[in-house]
């Protein structure tokens, strides 16, 4: 059984990507990798070959900067990538997920499980969402808990809207124009790093990010960016993928998440009750669906 991967990324140094340890903990897991890499003005491109790995199929790509709708524009470039895959199954991260090295055995385990079961579209991941330092996680239900990384491309999956998930496409004779995937736990975590920036490329990010829903006309918003303090942030107490050690090192930054107690605004109360529910019940009443 041989396993494709795929990724993309562009102007990743300007905006503070560790899309090289993306790349890096996903070469064990596949057999080829395929890099979409958009015309970018940082070196991007370069970091890339310099992996030097042969299983890197490095692809130059043309985004189109009028492209602004939604970030539709991120979905479509990881359709492209995703088109140039050899094999059926198919690994997918973005510039700022990683895996970690523990759990490469038992996802590729569980593909092996379901290479010869095709009512399996695909697999999930459970999520650690880092925020504002490495050694925080946010873990309120506005953060997705889960979400499909490893698809089978027979199935027909494709990428969508911003390119968090995929959905398949339904027949025209269906009301819905897509359906969820049908997946199995992958049995490994993503650590999703898109939080954890300098203030400063922060900014940079949210600004270049921004353009792709709405191209420039708001650029002046995001000049300057500070870390707010968000309601269900907790102390990471695991081990990060070896491949990002070095980055975590070098943070040189601090981030406060102190306020008053009385600056809860409304909408973390009901985040608080929510999980008070959760809690008593002993499951989550409002599931974040990404899949079947």
């Amino acid at each position: 059984m041989k396993v494709s991967g795929f990724t993309i990324v562009k102007n990743g140094v300007l905006m503070g990507y560790p899309f090289v340890e993306s790349i890096k903990s996903l070469l064990p897991l596949v057999d080829e990798l395929i890099v979409g890499v958009g015309r970018s003005d940082d070196g991007s491109r370069e970091l890339v070959a310099a992996i030097g790995d042969p299983k890197i199929r490095l692809v130059d790509t043309e985004w189109d900067p009028s492209k602004t709708q939604g970030g539709l524009l991120l979905s479509e470039k990881t359709n492209e990538a995703l088109e140039l895959c050899q094999n059926d199954w198919c690994v997918y991260l973005q510039a700022d997920e990683v895996l970690h090295e523990q759990d490469i055995p038992a996802i590729r385990a569980q593909i092996e499980k379901y290479e010869n079961d095709p009512s399996v579209e695909g697999l999930h991941f459970s999520y650690t969402h880092f925020y504002g330092s490495f050694d925080t996680t946010a873990n309120s239900r506005l953060w997705y808990p889960e979400e499909v990384r490893v698809i089978r491309r027979s199935s027909g999956a494709r990428s969508r809207g911003d390119a968090q998930g995929f959905r398949i496409p339904a027949p025209r004779l269906f009301h819905s124009p897509e359906r969820r995937l049908k997946t199995k736990p992958a049995h490994g975590t993503v650590y999703h790093y898109g939080w954890v920036r300098p203030p400063k490329t922060m900014a940079i990010k949210n600004k270049l990010f921004h353009r792709l829903w709405f191209g420039e006309s708001r650029d002046a918003e995001f000049e300057v960016f500070e870390y707010e303090p968000i309601y269900g942030l907790k102390k990471f107490t695991g081990t990060h993928p070896s491949v990002m050690l070095p980055r975590v090192a070098s943070q040189d930054w601090k981030v406060s998440y102190r306020r008053p107690l009385l600056g809860c605004r409304p909408s973390e109360i009901r985040l608080w009750i929510s999980d008070l529910i959760k809690a008593v019940i002993g499951r989550n009443p409002w599931p974040n669906r990404t899949h079947d």
